[in-house]
């Protein structure tokens, strides 16, 4: 089993790990305390793009987090990165929610360019039957193609939202594409980008989540990993699952007492 008090960074997935909806889960900000209080880091390590990092502050904010907008790294901002190390063009298509435009907007992009070089598909809840033509469109086009995330649903408080992966699918069957490359957990360049902004090494790293295949699947780059039972993975799905995390706990508050 893995030694969860070997970690100097946790990395605490959201929805499902620390919040569903706007319902905190058992220990949230008591891991949080625990964290400060034994000098650990943490930070919230998201694949959800529907949101920006200010939009994650208030919510947390009003549950009764006291961060600030550097603990809060997205796949969306991995993403802004991934972008700019690979130098791809600022005209492109993006296929997101209007805070994730306003995101790459501030960063100089055209995110619905008359004559788009490249497609980035987010997380987004105001996906249109049109928005989903356009996508299709520049994907069957041959443009280099980016997601954000890989997860195929979002637990929302009594059951899941479809995400970006059902879209992926969705376009697949359309033009028979997969993205050029994924971004988000589980991919290793979300892993390194988060330890490097805050300054550890991979193998002192936690990712703590809900879900083997994006959050626990990390770990194959090299972090520790801790699953929690509080969001999509039940335990019938984890013992029938071919992931398996570093250690398993109920929630926050049953990790915490491990520290």
């Amino acid at each position: 089993m893995y030694d969860v008090t070997t970690a100097k960074l946790f990395l605490l997935d959201m929805d499902g790990t620390f919040y569903l909806d706007d319902t905190l889960l058992p220990g949230a900000l008591e891991f949080l305390a625990l964290c400060r209080a034994t000098g650990r880091q943490f930070a919230f390590l998201t694949n959800n793009s529907s949101k920006s990092k200010a939009d994650y502050l208030a919510k947390l904010t009003r549950l009764g987090a006291d961060v600030t907008e550097h603990d809060i790294f997205t796949s969306g901002d991995a993403t802004l990165l991934y972008l700019a190390e690979n130098g791809f063009p600022k005209d492109i298509l993006l296929i997101g929610t209007p805070s994730l435009e306003a995101q790459f907007a501030a960063e100089g992009y055209t995110v619905r360019a008359a004559k788009p070089r490249a497609v980035v598909l987010g997380f987004d809840t105001t996906i249109t039957y049109d928005k989903l033509r356009l996508l299709c469109d520049a994907v069957r086009a041959g443009l280099p193609y980016i997601a954000t995330h890989p997860d195929y649903n979002c637990p929302v408080a009594g059951g899941f939202i479809p995400d970006i992966g059902a879209v992926i699918a969705f376009v697949k069957a359309s033009t028979g594409r997969d993205p050029d490359a994924v971004i988000g957990k589980p991919n290793a360049y979300i892993a390194r980008a988060a330890a490097h902004k805050y300054g550890v090494s991979l193998k002192d790293v936690c990712m703590v989540g809900d879900r083997l295949y994006t959050d626990i699947a990390l770990g194959a780059c090299g972090c520790g990993t801790a699953l929690v039972l509080c969001g999509e993975t039940t335990p019938e799905a984890l013992a029938a699952g071919s992931v398996t995390p570093g250690v398993v706990c109920a929630d926050l508050a049953a990790l915490g007492r491990l520290l």
